[in-house]
């Protein structure tokens, strides 16, 4: 059976006896997930000038030097597990590059802050589509959500990313895009048809 194809409660046991490559399947499952969170905490909480994939690097690699502390094994777990794992890393990011932030108990303060603000993204991409999928009652919606809009143009990913993650107001999305109000608007509304599709195509 390929790798690809077993649950994650299979891929952390094979991980957990020592199978690399069980591993390695099991962090690309969350890879977009991943990327799409770093997108989101960068531009709205504290707009710093990183590269999200470079954040996920950093934190699939302390993922995976830490494996042996997680103690979870369904998806929910694993997921609130690399969520506190890219939040604590980019609150350090932060504390570099930010020089009012070398108290530690200010860092302490941000990761709590980024937290709480990775848990309200998590939220805002389980209801970005119109109904869980009957995948979805078995896999976390964030996840198939995020995989769901890795598939997307990137017009279409980049209205929703603004549009329902970072929260902007039409005006905000069509600047940043480079067309009108009413031109974003219509392609959001494209966009947000093109996911449900994905979304439903996600039935077994």
């Amino acid at each position: 059976m390929a790798e690809s194809s077993r649950t994650v409660e299979e891929l952390v046991e094979r991980a957990r006896a020592g199978d690399t490559d069980a591993f390695g399947a099991l962090l690309a499952q969350y890879r977009n997930y991943a990327r799409l969170l770093a997108r989101a905490l960068i531009g709205t909480t504290l707009r710093l000038r990183l590269d999200p994939s470079d954040l996920v690097q950093e934190t699939f690699l302390e993922a995976h030097r830490d494996f042996p502390k997680f103690a979870g094994s369904s998806e929910r777990e694993v997921v609130a597990w690399l969520r506190r794992i890219l939040v604590r890393n980019l609150a350090d990011q932060a504390r570099r590059q930010k020089a009012g932030l070398r108290d530690y108990r200010r860092q302490e303060s941000l990761e709590a802050a980024l937290e709480r603000s990775g848990a309200r993204v998590q939220q805002a991409l389980a209801v970005t589509a119109s109904s869980p999928s009957a995948a979805a009652s078995r896999r976390e919606q964030a996840v198939l959500l995020a995989d769901a809009l890795a598939a997307l143009p990137p017009d279409y990913r980049e209205v929703i990313i603004l549009r329902n993650l970072e929260r902007l107001p039409f005006e905000e999305v069509g600047a940043r895009m480079g067309r009108s109000p009413g031109a974003v608007r219509m392609l959001w509304t494209r966009a947000l048809e093109r996911l449900s599709g994905l979304m439903e195509d996600a039935r077994p």
